[in-house]
């Protein structure tokens, strides 16, 4: 025997079936502004990714003795347990010196589409070099770095299995290639965000949607565009207090005065301070400054809380790196 629904009980289950249809069409609409971060960034040609190439690249990224000190490692500044970054607002370097930078973190860099804030570099092995060159940092020449790695004579073996058949592959070229295939490890895919955008409606809050939509509806997608949410694009933005001149001091062009390469916001809870000068140090009140400097847009509380909460869900699994016993 059929049951008989009630017309006005079954005209208000229809309209929330309606209502229901509508809301799931409208995430998947914000959904579409969004991609999920893949397991891998794109691999270049000419540096191939083999397990003893990450391994010797393991190995030169927290190797101290390619600084003229002998203590300080790309490890120093991209600290694992620290998001892959230091958490204070200037890197310090050799003897102490202070940088005029916050160190960026460098997980998922092998996404961004140019390397440092001011984009001087073009991708990781570009990079790589940088640090144990500068005087502020590792400040080591690169002839003076090969001989170091020279005098330890087990590199020997890492270095002809990592580039077979090169007659002397332990050269500047080899570790910057070294280097940069290893930090091509180090990604954070499947965040909660991730999940969502795959389809599991349950991975974030309600809030962290609601986040999600105040996010794009703000424009905030503009920049913060695609897998590791940055467009590698430079915008102005002048960090009260700073002086520096961003890009400028790379193209000496003057629109390109105080413009900065838009940060990834991957894992952005875990990588404070922000900004290029490390000055800010609470995500929420980072959120509130660029929502003023950037969008001419005033927060209230409630959207801060949801849109801080909808980047907590960027936050990805780690990678599991096993600190190599070095020579």
């Amino acid at each position: 025997m059929r049951t008989k629904i009630p017309i006005r009980l079954g005209a208000t289950l229809l309209a929330l079936a309606l209502a229901s249809t509508a809301l799931a069409d409208d995430m998947e609409d914000y959904r579409a502004m969004f991609e999920p971060l893949p397991f891998l960034p794109p691999i270049p040609a000419g540096n191939s990714m083999t397990q003893k190439k990450i391994d010797l690249g393991a190995m030169l990224f927290f190797e101290p003795r390619i600084s003229a000190s002998g203590v300080i490692s790309c490890a120093t500044c991209h600290n694992p347990a620290l998001g892959w970054s230091d958490r204070i607002g200037r890197a310090i370097g050799h003897a102490g010196q202070v940088g005029v930078r916050n160190t960026p973190t460098v997980l998922n860099s092998g996404f961004l589409t140019s390397q440092f804030w001011d984009g001087r570099e073009p991708d990781l092995e570009g990079q790589a070099l940088g640090p144990i060159q500068a005087d502020v940092e590792m400040n080591m020449t690169l002839d003076q770095a090969i001989a170091r790695i020279n005098e330890l004579t087990v590199y020997r073996t890492h270095f002809d299995a990592a580039f077979p058949g090169e007659e002397d592959p332990i050269n500047a070229q080899n570790v910057a290639l070294a280097i940069a295939t290893f930090e091509r490890t180090l990604n954070t895919p499947n965040s909660p965000f991730d999940r969502f955008l795959r389809g599991d409606d349950q991975a974030i809050s309600d809030e962290a949607k609601e986040g999600m939509k105040l996010f794009a509806d703000n424009g905030c997608v503009a920049c913060h565009s695609g897998p590791v949410m940055s467009d590698g694009m430079f915008h102005r933005f002048e960090v009260p207090g700073s002086t520096d001149e961003g890009r400028f001091v790379v193209t000496a062009d003057e629109a390109d005065k105080f413009t900065f390469r838009t940060p990834t916001l991957r894992n952005v809870a875990v990588t404070y301070p922000y900004f290029n000068n490390g000055s800010v140090n609470d995500l929420r009140d980072a959120v509130n400054l660029m929502g003023e400097q950037m969008l001419g847009h005033e927060f209230s509380e409630p959207e801060l809380d949801n849109l801080v909460a909808f980047l907590h869900t960027l936050t990805g699994e780690m990678p599991v790196v096993a600190v190599p016993a070095l020579p």
